[in-house]
């Protein structure tokens, strides 16, 4: 297998912030979504932004961003499925997708999860941790993409209960802390800056 590209998920609404780019909000000296690229850009061969409407917005990041390919903001693995079908035309066998909200991901997750799929024909993996499962972080095979197409198509909505029934693989990340800990309201942002203070 070669190595996965990455597809940063950022097609949400953002109700719980007020609306708008989550991304795009101030953490440390950059933005939530700048700190996102820079974990992952180097464990994948190359990354795209999953984002809704005008693409304007995000040349700054110097990333292709792809729209959801099913209208009506069905979630996550309508993104997934954007990544898949560009990850198909660049020739790569598989996608790892991340959330543009989740600043502290840890630093080896593409690792693990290839890991965790290690000897799956379609290799499939979603992190969890102690807590539960983190969807959106989640190994996905080029090979099943028509598979998740249709689902979409046929009303499938959790990402749960399709990968489910692919029996993907779980890559467990149970150390200190929560490194999937993700910025949904203003709250939030204001603990991921103290996070962020306290590892400078």
């Amino acid at each position: 297998m070669n190595q996965p590209v990455a597809i940063i998920l950022a097609g949400g609404r953002a109700t719980r912030m007020g609306g708008g780019d989550k991304g795009l909000l101030r953490l440390g000296d950059t933005t939530l979504l700048a700190h996102v690229i820079e974990r992952i850009q180097p464990q994948v061969a190359s990354a795209a932004l999953n984002a809704n409407g005008n693409p304007a917005r995000l040349t700054q990041f110097g990333l292709p961003v792809l729209a959801d390919p099913i209208e009506g903001f069905v979630g996550p693995l309508a993104g997934v499925l954007a990544g898949l079908d560009w990850a198909a035309e660049r020739g790569a066998d598989s996608v790892v997708s991340v959330a543009a909200d989740t600043p502290f991901f840890p630093c080896d997750l593409v690792p693990r999860l290839l890991l965790a799929a290690e000897g799956m024909q379609a290799p499939l993996a979603l992190v969890a941790t102690p807590d539960g499962r983190h969807p959106t972080f989640g190994l996905w095979p080029v090979s099943l993409r028509d598979d998740l197409r249709a689902a979409l198509a046929g009303g499938l909505r959790k990402v749960v209960q399709w990968t489910d029934a692919h029996e993907a693989q779980t890559a467990m990340f149970d150390g200190a802390g929560d490194p999937f800990f993700n910025v949904n309201t203003p709250e939030d942002l204001v603990r991921a800056q103290a996070i962020w203070d306290a590892q400078k």
